[in-house]
């Protein structure tokens, strides 16, 4: 089987990377905010204007896509679905955004970088836009692992999705969409599927 993994909220628990560095952000800026967990853009889930949420980007980005670490497993569970049989393809919308400077034009790089450095197996990287689908559909993914409510509620139309359990997801559900809890909870859904 061919699988699609996302990077953000799958791979890494993006979720509570915006809530801590977000709410540092705004303490540093003196800038209220109200965490609403149930939304997934930043700038609503904290209730901050859409300029603040790029500062934070601006400045906490680089960090983010080098340094900050992969969910428990995910490396060991991917190496056990690739000794499976199954291909991996990393399904990722990280592109050039947030990305100023000398660092502008290097996000692929820091994606490569990081998925090495978490020990992170693919086969190959697909990089997409905002919607996924025809990514996923022209590389013939079987079952895709995504968060993002939009990605999965579309990607679902066509194909199996593994949804990883975010609060900003959890009234996502129908036809083709699996909720995931863990990465090992992931592998045991992914084995049920092949029986």
């Amino acid at each position: 089987m061919r699988i699609g993994i996302d990077i953000d909220g799958v791979l890494t628990n993006i979720e509570q990377f915006t809530i801590d560095y977000e709410t540092k952000f705004c303490y540093e800026n003196n800038l209220t905010y109200r965490v609403k967990p149930n939304e997934y853009d930043e700038a609503k889930a904290l209730g901050i204007s859409e300029e603040s949420c790029e500062k934070f980007w601006n400045k906490y980005i680089k960090y983010y896509a080098k340094e900050y670490r992969a969910r428990d497993f995910a490396s060991e569970v991917i190496k056990k679905l690739k000794e499976d049989g199954h291909e991996i393809y990393i399904v990722t919308a990280r592109n050039e955004y947030g990305l100023t400077g000398e660092d502008y034009g290097r996000m692929k790089e820091f994606v490569k970088e990081w998925l090495k450095n978490n020990n992170i197996y693919y086969d190959k990287i697909v990089y997409t836009e905002e919607t996924k689908l025809p990514y996923c559909v022209g590389n013939y993914i079987d079952i895709m692992i995504e968060d993002k409510p939009e990605n999965v509620k579309e990607i679902s139309t066509k194909m199996p999705v593994l949804c990883y359990n975010c609060s900003y997801n959890v009234d996502i559900n129908g036809k083709n969409i699996t909720r995931v809890y863990s990465w090992y909870d992931i592998y045991n859904k992914i084995n049920q599927m092949c029986k």
